[in-house]
């Protein structure tokens, strides 16, 4: 049986590198108006992190590619080495 979340319930979790970074907190995502799937997680980035810093330079928003998801539970765990 496939699990599907709603957005919703993501909004606000924190999103963690698989090495257990801090990157940010889920504002959003973006959706395919084809598919109806997730392309991309937006990411709040965490201005005291040095990895969201890094990724961000600038602190804009982070658009995390959905393939780049590890899991999904208390955190968003996202794998960067595609980043």
């Amino acid at each position: 049986m496939v699990k599907y979340i709603i957005a919703r319930q993501l909004m606000g979790k924190k999103v963690l590198s698989l090495n257990g970074y801090d990157m940010g907190k889920f504002v959003d995502a973006e959706v395919n108006s084809i598919t109806g799937r997730i392309s991309f997680l937006v990411v709040e980035p965490d201005a005291t992190s040095g990895l969201a810093k890094k990724l961000s330079p600038d602190g804009a928003e982070l658009k995390v590619p959905y393939a780049a998801i590890a899991s999904v539970a208390d955190y968003i765990v996202i794998d960067t080495k595609g980043l």
